[in-house]
């Protein structure tokens, strides 16, 4: 991949910002003057994190993962500034290629989803619901066993490799568990605004689903790691647990009823479209001279 980027284009440009989860700001596109930023959403986690990303780990791979390291870092010299997603994003680049990042959070429809969906008025906000891409370290296997050990039944709303193993735990769970595969994104919304609370046990980058669903003034109950430490604010807009033990989870659901929606949808404003903008317009100001 980064040889890809090296020969993306002969143009030469005076400003080049990338946007990249893996390898994107090695590019290079100018002459000996040209500016490069990069926007990082994670240097390549199956690279530098193979705990976050099992396509990297195992022993056979830990000779080519050195290898692509030292790439990494040696075809990113040229890059003249770094702006992280997160705080979480912004350690990893600090100790993994030994560079300073600002953070600029990345943008998210807020006001999309702040707006209630018609006919919503009257909402039982009887169910819990857990949202994303069916994958390991999210953890929705894990939701089920918190909305049964909280009685209270659970949607998983996305799609992923994981769809067959969950819809066999959901078939024994002691709660109705149901899926909605793909939903539209007005669907989506109606979703949050419906529900009691969201779970998010997973360690994220930065997370969007968890700021979708405070937008529509539903609280998170979340995994106490990562980026969640940024977007919830525990015991105000959602609340926050240092474990993947389910019962922990589960006895904060009823708790959940006791925050202020007006609180919880206030929160998202430093992630909305319009704050993502307005930083990355300063960045360029200040760093793409």
């Amino acid at each position: 991949m980064p040889m890809a980027w090296r020969s993306l284009t002969r143009a030469k440009f005076d400003v080049v910002v990338s946007s990249s989860h893996a390898f994107a700001h090695t590019v290079k596109a100018g002459h000996r003057d040209t500016r490069y930023l990069s926007y990082v959403h994670s240097p390549a986690r199956y690279v530098w994190s193979p705990d976050f990303d099992g396509r990297g780990s195992g022993g056979l791979l830990a000779g080519p993962r050195k290898v692509l390291q030292a790439v990494d870092k040696g075809m990113s010299a040229h890059v003249h500034s770094y702006a992280a997603n997160s705080h979480e994003v912004q350690s990893r680049i600090r100790k993994f290629w030994h560079r300073d990042a600002r953070v600029i959070h990345p943008p998210v429809n807020t006001a999309y989803f702040s707006e209630q969906p018609q006919g919503m008025n009257q909402m039982g906000r009887d169910y819990l619901l857990g949202a994303g891409r069916w994958i390991g370290y999210k953890n929705f296997g894990l939701m089920i066993e918190i909305a049964q050990q909280a009685r209270v039944p659970l949607i998983l709303a996305g799609s992923g490799p994981e769809e067959a193993a969950l819809r066999r735990a959901a078939a024994k769970a002691s709660v109705p568990v149901s899926f909605e595969v793909r939903p539209s994104l007005p669907r989506l919304r109606e979703l949050y605004w419906g529900a009691k609370a969201l779970l998010y046990p997973a360690h994220e980058d930065f997370g969007i689903v968890p700021v979708e669903a405070q937008a529509c003034g539903t609280p998170v109950i979340g995994l106490a790691r990562g980026g969640l430490l940024e977007t919830v604010a525990d015991g105000e807009t959602g609340f926050l647990v240092d474990s993947l033990n389910p019962q922990r989870y589960a006895e904060l659901v009823g708790r959940s009823d006791l925050l202020s929606r007006q609180t919880i949808q206030g929160h998202t404003a430093a992630f909305s479209q319009a704050a993502f903008a307005q930083n990355i317009a300063q960045w360029l100001e200040q760093d793409a001279r």
